[in-house]
């Protein structure tokens, strides 16, 4: 039975790769679209935006829930559930009359698509050997890579020849993908157990209103949800069955791998964020220009992917991580010295940037899974995943308030253009972030520790 699970690991890999890219795309293409959605729906920015507040909060939610769940049920069933939930979603924001059935929609989409982080932590965990899961979680960097890549891309043409109901129905393409997953996926499953259900609203209620204070400034959302949090550190800690085991986080390697984690993921949403920002105003790009910018990045990343993986199986997660480390500082350092030079340099630079993440994430990924146990992998890769989400909506929040400021002073002595001031101040500071959490991995995972022994074996 187990040789058979691992047999077939690459056929899932397959199947996960092309259905993590639409759902990446789903999460970053709706942003070209939210013009037009608040034009015609007569809109403020602030009431538009509910299109991806809503959906950030509930994906980060659901990506522990399933996680939780994954270690009761059959990934088989929940990735069926899941992805039919996420079709749901889309047909009912392509016929949205008004604009609560978009937010509707996309709240559907968001809890069903929320299943695709938590299994592509899980199933390179369950279905590969522990010598070859660096290699898995390499390919499955490459949906990552491809899907944030090409979510412009693909936004920007339908919105050119097309409708943003459009969106909606490119959105049902994954439901293909669920014949194989049925096939290659087995029927395994944990020991069902009681769902905390008030500890899990608790959590939800407390990301919810945090991701709610960063997207429209409310400090009232931020304390509201401090006292959610605090109901859920103090429910997890009296009920017989918690939301999550409160012993997860007595681990000191989990819980620092997950600050590593925090920190890291926001400079890869940062860069995301801020890229199409600053060939905008530096270079004049239209959109379709800035996506074919960060197409070669995105290309070097999915290729180098499998790389990135087999280093980490052969030479250790610390020497990728190290990789990783070096390609970001060299990409924010040059980027904040030449930001506004030819956008044809910048692809470039760019190419070092995402292979950097690509490579940071498979260490932390591989890294994260050898400090849980194999009852602890479910849930304890799904609060990963939340993090990460919830790190880069951050992210993308604070460079937001800092772009609205124009800055006339300069953390880099050599950068020369006065008008790419704030830019080349946010990408200086990424670069200390970069040797930051360099620091942090290699005091807690370096060479002496890299080789422990796997605990979820």
């Amino acid at each position: 039975m187990k040789n058979d699970t691992y047999n077939n690991g690459d056929k899932l890999l397959r199947v996960l790769v092309v259905t993590l890219i639409f759902s990446v795309m789903n999460g970053t293409m709706f942003n070209v679209a939210l013009p037009a959605i608040g034009k015609e729906f007569e809109l403020l920015p602030s009431e538009v935006s509910w299109i991806m507040t809503s959906y950030m909060a509930l994906y980060a939610i659901g990506s522990v829930v399933f996680g939780k769940l994954a270690d009761s049920y059959s990934l088989k069933g929940l990735i069926t559930y899941g992805l039919l939930l996420f079709a749901v979603g889309s047909v009912v924001g392509m016929l949205a009359v008004d604009f609560w059935m978009i937010i509707l929609g996309r709240v559907l989409q968001a809890a069903g698509a929320a299943v695709l982080p938590a299994i592509a932590m899980i199933i390179p965990i369950r279905y590969f050997e522990p010598e070859r899961r660096g290699r898995a979680l390499g390919t499955s960097a490459i949906g990552l890579a491809l899907g944030g890549a090409l979510g412009p891309i693909v936004s920007g043409m339908i919105m050119s020849f097309g409708s943003w109901r459009i969106l909606f129905l490119f959105s049902l393409l994954p439901l293909l993908t669920i014949p194989f997953f049925r096939r290659y996926l087995n029927d395994e499953r944990g020991t069902a157990k009681p769902l905390d259900v008030i500890g899990g609203g608790f959590l939800a209620a407390a990301v919810g209103l945090f991701l709610l204070a960063i997207t429209q400034s409310s400090w009232a959302a931020a304390v509201i949800g401090g006292l959610f949090l605090l109901m859920f550190a103090i429910r997890i800690r009296k009920a017989v069955h918690p939301f999550i085991q409160p012993e997860l986080f007595m681990s000191a390697r989990y819980t620092g791998a997950l600050v590593i984690a925090f920190i890291s993921t926001s400079m890869n949403f940062s860069i995301t964020f801020i890229t199409p920002q600053y060939l905008t105003a530096l270079n004049n790009l239209s959109a379709g220009s800035i996506g074919f910018v960060l197409v070669p990045a995105a290309i070097a990343a999915a290729t180098l992917g499998r790389v990135g993986g087999k280093l980490a199986d052969e030479r250790g997660n610390s020497t990728l991580f190290s990789i990783a480390a070096a390609l970001l500082v060299l990409c924010f350092i040059l980027t904040s010295t030449f930001v506004g030079i030819s956008p044809y340099v910048i692809a470039l630079l760019l190419i070092m940037g995402q292979v950097g993440q690509t490579f940071m994430q498979i260490a932390m990924s591989n890294t994260i899974s050898r400090t849980l146990s194999k009852e602890q992998v479910g849930v304890g890769m799904g609060l990963f995943s939340m993090l990460n989400f919830i790190s880069g909506a951050m992210a993308m929040s604070i460079i937001g308030k800092v772009l609205d400021q124009s800055a006339t002073w300069r953390l880099n002595p050599l950068t020369g253009n006065e008008s790419a001031y704030v830019y080349s101040n946010i990408f200086f500071i990424m670069t200390a972030l970069s040797i930051l959490v360099w620091g942090l991995y290699q005091m807690q995972f370096g060479p002496k520790t890299d080789r422990r022994p796997f605990r979820n074996t």
